[in-house]
């Protein structure tokens, strides 16, 4: 039977004009979304999706009314990130993270300008809250070689006749990061550069209702490619020819089929290569009766971060006492740290009470106890008491708050880290944790 032309053009041929998120139903669209697999998961698991336009409608009112709260004249963005959080558009995130080829300006009364890829400047126009679309904030070598500092004045100028007209005039401009012409053009025309990064991390430290419900929807994404990682690596690893890197590579594809964007670090080891932590994933063949240890580092669908660890024991036998020990420990270790977690208790607050892990384990400890987590590890940071910078976070807890709770536990020169990690919402009365996928019952001695 032949598709009618208005059919052929949907994303999800089975439903109306709009997904459930209300971004259109339009196969050839300009902005990126989930896929129908995840859309039909997370309708099959009860969840709701988000919806973007009031999504993007709170992250802008944050970030202006930040701007405000400090009497700046506006904020200026060339972080991806930050520029995903004001805009919900992408272009090419990974290659601008070190071409930085894209800048927003949010001024004081909202006024919102992108600067983006010369030949790419309709990525944004599905956003109106994005007011203008230019292009010209490439200022780095390799675009602009030995006159990169003429480019940095055209783009400076912009930027101040728009302070002017939108910023009241004030010289005030928070910058999150920026090239080293730039800068000096900015401070050139007269503006004081504050810091941006207090300002992007600060305001996207709340998540607002729909920044939640597409962070439980990333979550079960994320969760469904664990386990047909988990999956594949029990089958084909007691075979003796699987990798490292082919268990990862799994996590990866299941991530893309369901609309995720990419992983941020290699962060899979297996065996010996567990300890100490940190080591990439390789081509090491994993073999039978060995542990697996890995962290997702996932930038999933709407670009959330889920941020999970779990190590698994593939084989059929059973794995060792110190070994179980071990992870009985990295299990007490986030559970109760976990459990501190409510609105008004500070960062300090959770340094000083957190559990110990054993003396074996502190010197190859995570680096911290906790981090926050939105579209990728995010502010604040809980620090473990040998690691903590009095006044660095003199913070509380807030309802929106997400945090990972990280344990790594391995000893100096031993056989294996046990990681793990959670992603946990701190609501108004307590904590949600978001991740559901389970521990794995051979390492817990069950």
């Amino acid at each position: 039977m032949t598709k009618h032309h208005a059919q052929a053009r949907k994303i999800d041929p089975s439903r109306g004009s709009s997904l459930p998120d209300g971004s259109p139903n339009l196969a050839d669209r300009i902005e990126i979304g989930p896929t129908i697999l995840a859309m039909n998961e997370w309708e099959t698991a009860g969840l709701i999706a988000p919806n973007l336009e009031n999504m993007r409608k709170y992250r802008w009112q944050r970030l202006t009314q930040h701007i405000v709260d400090r009497g700046y004249g506006g904020l200026l963005m060339f972080d991806p990130l930050n520029i995903r959080y004001a805009t919900d558009s992408t272009n090419m995130q990974l290659w601008n993270t070190h071409n930085p080829f894209r800048a927003v300006l949010v001024c004081a009364d909202g006024y919102m300008v992108i600067w983006d890829y010369k030949n790419s400047p309709f990525l944004s126009t599905f956003n109106p809250l994005v007011r203008e679309q230019r292009s010209g904030a490439d200022l780095f070598y390799f675009d602009r070689g030995d006159k990169v500092d003429v480019q940095a004045d055209v783009f400076a100028n912009e930027v101040r006749k728009l302070i002017a007209e939108h910023g009241g005039g004030e010289k005030r401009l928070a910058v999150d990061k920026i090239m080293l012409h730039g800068l000096r053009a900015l401070e050139a025309q007269g503006f004081e550069i504050m810091n941006g990064e207090e300002v992007t991390e600060k305001s996207r430290s709340i998540k607002g209702p729909d920044e939640i419900l597409a962070m439980r929807c990333a979550s079960h994404a994320c969760e469904t490619s664990v386990y047909e990682m988990e999956r594949i690596a029990r089958a084909d690893v007691p075979r003796g020819n699987m990798s490292e890197d082919d268990i990862w590579a799994v996590l990866h594809a299941e991530n893309i089929r369901r609309g995720g964007e990419w992983i941020e670090t290699r962060l899979l080891a297996s065996g010996q290569r567990t300890n100490p932590w940190f080591q990439e994933c390789g081509p090491r063949i994993v073999q039978n009766n060995e542990i697996v240890s890995f962290d997702t580092d996932l930038i999933g669908a709407y670009g959330i971060c889920v941020d999970i660890s779990r190590s698994w024991w593939i084989g059929d036998e059973k794995p060792p006492a110190d070994m179980i020990y071990a992870m009985q420990h990295a299990h007490e270790h986030i559970m109760t740290n976990m459990a501190m977690l409510k609105p008004g208790v500070t960062i300090p607050e959770l340094t000083a009470n957190a559990h110990r892990l054993d003396d074996e384990f502190m010197e190859q400890k995570y680096g911290c106890l906790m981090h926050g987590v939105g579209l990728c590890d995010e502010w604040p940071l809980v620090a473990y008491h040998d690691q903590e910078v009095p006044g660095a976070f003199d913070y509380a807890l807030e309802p929106g708050m997400v945090l990972c709770v990280e344990a790594a536990v391995g000893a100096v020169g031993g056989a294996f880290t046990i990681k793990l990690e959670d992603q946990v919402l701190v609501t108004e009365d307590g904590f949600e944790n978001l991740t559901k996928y389970p521990f794995d019952p051979a390492l817990m001695g069950k």
